[in-house]
């Protein structure tokens, strides 16, 4: 699977899913401060599965973003 983890997410999750064999992307490897916005494009754009952990953040997704 494709998954891009954002800086909230912890990088254990990052290396345990490289591990087992998936195509993972961190943004905190390529960009630090990255916007939310930017985030969800690319995760969008590359098709990839956003992985986050929204209770730091509080973030929330415009409904656009959950239709198909």
């Amino acid at each position: 699977m494709r998954f891009l983890a954002d800086e909230s997410c912890d990088f254990a999750v990052v290396r345990a899913l490289r591990a087992a064999g998936h195509d993972v992307v961190a943004v905190a490897e390529l960009s630090r401060q990255a916007e939310d916005e930017a985030v969800i494009h690319l995760a969008i754009k590359e098709e990839r599965i956003l992985l986050t952990d929204l209770r730091q953040r509080g973030l929330a997704l415009p409904r656009p973003y959950w239709s198909s």
